[in-house]
Order: C-alpha cells, then structure tokens, then sequence
C-alpha cells in the first residue's frame, strides 16, 4: 500500500521552509521553482514507491554525472533540449511567428571566442588530412524576404573523424573546426574543413549508463554545429546533420529535424581537387542556405546565456 504524507500540513510546512518562503531574503523566483521541485520529487517517491536504495543510488547518480561533467550530454539524450525547441515551435505558432530555418539543439560541446574571418575560412589544422575527407562547406544566409544578409555572423563547430571536439580533447589545437565567418555582400559564406564522424557516449561514463538502463544505445550521426546572428534578426541556433549517416533518423540526441539534413556529395575526380588545392583525387561538398526570421526586439538577436566553455589564452 502506497503511504502519502507529502501533502500533509506538517510536510508542507516542511517543504516551504526548506524553500525559503519562512524568509524575505534570496530569489522569489528560485524558491517559487525549489518547493515545485521538491513537492514532485516527494511526489514520484510516493507514487512509485522509491526505496531507499534507489534514492540514494539516484544521488549518487547525480554526483557522478556532474563530476564528469555529463549534465549537458544527458539532457538532450533524455529528450528535454529538444522539448525546449518543441515549446519555442508552440510559442511561435501562438504568437503568429513562422517561416526560417528551424532550430534544433546546441549540444554541450561548443567553445565561445573561435577566430573570425571574413567570407571565407579554413576550419581545419591540417593534422587529419593523411585519412581525413576534405570538405567545401559554403551557404547563403537570408531574411525572411528571401534577400541576402551581408554582415551576418555563422559560427560553426564541429567533430574531427574520431567524433571528438577541440578544447574538450586537449590533443588538438586550440580552436580546430571552430570558426566564424562574416557573410560577404551576397549573404556567402565559405569553409573548407574536413568531413566530420559521429561519436557515441563514452561507454563507461554516466549518461551511457543510464542510456543501458534505458535500453538505448548513445549514437549520434556526423553533424555540424551552427549559430548565426545579424542585426535585426533572431539569432538562430542549428545543426545539420550529413545524409547517409546511419544514425541520420535514430540520433540519440534527437537533433534531426525536417529541413535540417545536409546532402552531402562526395567527388572522385583529381584534376578537379587539384584545382580546389586538395592532395588526392576525392573531397566532399555540401551547401547549406540559411534563413533567418526578422525580429523587433533586440534581445532576440543575441543567442541564450547559457554557460559556455571559453578556450585559455
């Protein structure tokens, strides 16, 4: 038989307290989200009767996850960076907000300060290209009236062909598949890089532990990372991830979205790499236009405040 006592006047009080509402210091806002937090963690341990055990596996669950620094891994696997697109889409819709290139999840792996260019970068440091598949990424970013918006900036990121990213592993350079480019006068721009792996979650880490328990397995497709902002249009916060990919429809991450799939080609013809400056006869193309949603509200232009990685020196 199920016991409740988490509603009970004596518990309430409890709750209350332990959330602050006894005091007129802190964060109106933070205790208002503490005691609905608190009051449903008693809830689930009431309605699915959580022993003892399974409660403090949970918390050292937590201390775990937050030790390898996975917290920001485990939130897209279990689908809530993705329900946070899902509500802005139904926000949209409310407020008679449409057209654009659609949003999908910014992942936990970006790093801010990437150097800049103008129209056109080199993404890459060169140490992969012994194995590595050159890439020609380019784009055109436009408003939502089809026009072509110069002076915007597309910061991009991606994996190298072991499905791991710069600053996180510390074997590569700093800043390696990370740039921003500055559209031209025609809304361009141009990267040449090297075509990117999917990655899985460590296997012996915190959120694949969880992913077992859950019966799933940790898998992303190859992907690339974009944010792109300009002046008086809504920052936007997207992925591609490559066709072809096993994982294309089956990400773990649940990134893929209509509209989101970047066709990539690959080229087998040397005379034409060497005239493109590549070593071997085979590289890979993919163009990607963006569009970007007007906005009235200059807060809009800027991305979340998310807390991000900053590269050292």
């Amino acid at each position: 038989m199920t016991v409740n006592v988490s509603h009970t006047a004596e518990i309430q009080h409890l709750f209350k307290e332990a959330a602050g509402f006894n005091n007129d210091q802190g964060n109106p806002r933070v205790k208002a989200i503490m005691l609905r937090l608190i009051n449903d963690v008693a809830t689930l341990i009431e309605d699915l009767e959580i022993t003892d055990n399974e409660f403090w596996f949970a918390v050292d669950y937590l201390n775990r996850l937050g030790g390898r620094n996975e917290a920001g891994l485990l939130v897209p696997g279990l689908g809530l960076e993705h329900f946070l697109d899902v509500l802005q889409d139904a926000k949209d819709a409310q407020a008679g907000l449409s057209g654009g290139t659609p949003r999908t999840i910014e992942g936990p792996l970006y790093v801010a300060g990437a150097p800049i260019g103008e129209g056109e970068v080199r993404m890459d440091d060169g140490s992969e290209l012994d194995h590595a598949t050159v890439m020609f990424l380019e784009g055109v970013v436009r408003d939502s009236e089809g026009r072509a918006v110069a002076g915007a900036v597309v910061d991009v990121w991606h994996a190298n062909t072991h499905g791991s990213y710069s600053y996180f592993d510390t074997r590569q350079t700093p800043y390696n598949l990370r740039r921003r480019i500055v559209t031209d006068a025609k809304g361009q721009y141009r990267a040449r890089s090297i075509v990117p792996s999917g990655y899985g979650c460590s296997p012996d880490g915190p959120t694949q532990e969880c992913l077992n328990m859950l019966g799933r397995h940790g898998q992303r497709p190859a992907h690339i990372h974009f944010f792109i902002s300009a002046p008086g249009h809504r920052h936007l916060t997207t992925q591609i991830n490559l066709s072809g990919e096993e994982y294309l429809w089956d990400d773990f991450a649940y990134a893929t979205r209509e509209g989101l799939v970047g066709d990539i080609t690959f080229v087998e013809d040397p005379a034409v790499a060497r005239e493109r400056g590549v070593q071997g006869e085979r590289f890979a193309e993919l163009k990607f236009d963006f569009q970007l949603q007007k906005t009235p509200r200059v807060e809009a232009e800027q991305r979340s405040q998310r807390p991000r990685a900053m590269q050292d020196g």
